[in-house]
């Protein structure tokens, strides 16, 4: 109980730990939490300490988690589609061939999860340009029945002087935001040689970069000569148009048109295959990847405190140095006793307490209550080392003094309301483990706002004074009765006086006699100063 009012008593411990088992020893002290290790090796680069290769591999495999969770955020199907919650209970921090077994099976999931995902990705692409093809065919299949060659100029000298004019065509699809100056382009470039007709397309179709659906513009130019149609290619290539073969027999583009009903429906089933494939993907991941990130977590935790550690000279043991509570010294030494019997060493690790003339870390015990007010002291500063702890404190003055300014029954009432509930709920997952920065502090203050709502309840009472609004729940005793019975007052003398708020007459005689008094003590002291 001390603890709460002055922080804690630390030492400082030296900690000798069996190489066969510092990593179960670590992780013991990790769910404990009740050490503070210290860099041994300050002047080591991190590339250079003994466990970078584990430290490295568990940054790998959260390579791989982001992949996995990337996944899952944009293939999921909304039905399934929540945050990854912690796992309850959690997990224990994986043994070395736990984290290999965890290694291996995360990078098969995730070798299976590029493939299917490319694998649709690339259907998904077919697909879109099949529509896209039919939609060109269907929407231009009019404009070119009535299309032909100039028959004004199909006369027979014409035809003896110029047998190789033909009408021909590019078809295909461009983004409806950049039809206005292809459009522009095509006229300034080809001067007016050609024949350009756009067209909505019936279906809207998915982008292949964004993914967004688009009513993509359909557009056909007839042109005659190699010349223009090269310069016309070139500018359609310039506005990443997508273009298809274009016959300019309408028999040829009919059969085209019916086989790629066809090709649309053999891919469509097999795009639902693969679908329901990723789905199942995605959900086995989803089942297995919360734990996979906190047992990954914790393994880097630990080797991240063995790179702190020091070797011995006789490389059998791992010294490491670490701030204790002097009260927890006795389940410092059970968790070094357990790590030695999870590993099945011989020789167990042990600890000797350090004088030091360094001022250990101030440790102050919090709980859900005190969270709230030790962190509002906190963001001031943080008390030395067995310094009284000012938060104690804070617990009554903080909600009195903001109750104060913000006293209303009302408003106090309804805060209240709001913190007891998240008090009373505070167990739940959903409200825990809340990734919004703006709720969970707010949930983590629920305590701080319940005092704060109750004494601002308190203060509005006293105030008379709800949403915003004066009351008068009990009105003033006071009666002009008892002055008209003391100074036999009349109906008369009431009708000349102003009316009355105070007793106004003793008052007025104690303002008078306060004033002679002053005149008095004046004149007393000026006699005495000459």
């Amino acid at each position: 109980m001390g603890s709460f009012f002055r922080s804690e008593e630390v030492c400082l411990v030296q900690l000798f730990l069996q190489s066969s088992s510092a990593y179960n020893c670590v992780s013991e002290l990790g769910e404990l939490g009740i050490v503070e290790f210290r860099d041994l090796n300050p002047n080591v680069s991190a590339f250079q300490r003994k466990f970078v290769g584990e430290v490295r591999r568990c940054e790998e495999m959260e390579k791989t988690f982001a992949f996995l969770e990337q996944e899952m955020v944009r293939s999921l199907s909304p039905t399934m589609r929540s945050p990854l919650q912690p796992p309850v209970p959690t997990p224990p921090a994986p043994q070395p061939r736990e984290l290999l077994t965890i290694e291996e099976e995360s990078e098969r999931l995730a070798r299976e999860l590029k493939e299917v995902s490319r694998n649709r990705d690339s259907l998904r692409a077919q697909l879109t340009q099949l529509c896209q093809y039919r939609g060109v065919l269907t929407q231009t299949h009019s404009i070119t029945v009535s299309q032909a060659a100039p028959q004004s100029f199909e006369t027979a000298s014409f035809l003896e002087t110029r047998q190789d004019v033909r009408l021909s065509f590019v078809a295909g699809v461009v983004h409806p935001w950049k039809v206005p100056a292809f459009e522009r382009l095509l006229w300034r470039a080809c001067r007016g040689y050609i024949i350009v007709d756009f067209r909505d397309m019936e279906e809207k179709l998915e982008h292949p970069d964004s993914g967004e659906m688009i009513q993509w513009k359909v557009f056909l130019i007839s042109y005659w000569g190699d010349q223009i149609g090269q310069k016309v290619k070139k500018i359609c290539d310039c506005f990443h148009t997508q273009t298809f073969p274009y016959p300019d027999n309408v028999g040829e583009r009919e059969e085209i048109l019916s086989g790629l009903g066809g090709r649309i429906e053999d891919i469509k089933s097999v795009m639902s295959e693969t679908e329901q494939y990723l789905q199942q993907l995605l959900v086995r991941a989803l089942a297995v990847l919360p734990q996979w990130k906190v047992r990954m977590q914790k393994c880097k935790a630990i080797y991240m405190v063995l790179n702190q550690c020091s070797p011995s000279v006789t490389e059998k043991c791992l010294i490491a140095e670490a701030w204790c509570p002097v009260s927890q010294l006795p389940a410092l030494q059970s968790a070094l006793r357990e790590g030695g019997r999870k590993s099945g060493s011989a020789v167990d690790s042990f600890y000797n307490r350090l004088p030091t003339t360094v001022s250990p870390p101030t440790l102050f015990p919090i709980n859900s209550f005190t969270t709230g007010f030790q962190n509002i002291v906190d963001a001031y500063g943080v008390a030395t080392y067995r310094e009284v702890n000012p938060a104690v404190y804070t617990i009554i003055t903080f909600p009195f003094l903001f109750a104060v300014m913000f006293g209303d029954v009302g408003h106090g009432l309804l805060m209240s309301l709001a913190a007891l509930w998240m008090v009373l709920e505070e167990k739940d997952p959903k409200l825990k483990n809340n990734t919004n920065e703006i709720w969970r502090m707010m949930f983590g203050g629920r305590y701080l706002i319940l005092l704060m709502g109750l004494f601002s309840v308190y203060t509005g009472a006293i105030y008379n004074e709800c949403f915003s609004r004066g009351m008068s729940p009990f009105p003033s005793a006071w009666h002009v009765q008892p002055n008209a019975q003391h100074y036999n007052w009349t109906r008369k003398n009431l009708s000349r006086l102003p009316p009355l708020s105070v007793d106004r007459i003793p008052r007025l005689q104690f303002l008078g006699r306060c004033h002679i008094f002053s005149l008095k003590y004046r004149e007393k002291q000026d006699h005495v100063k000459y």
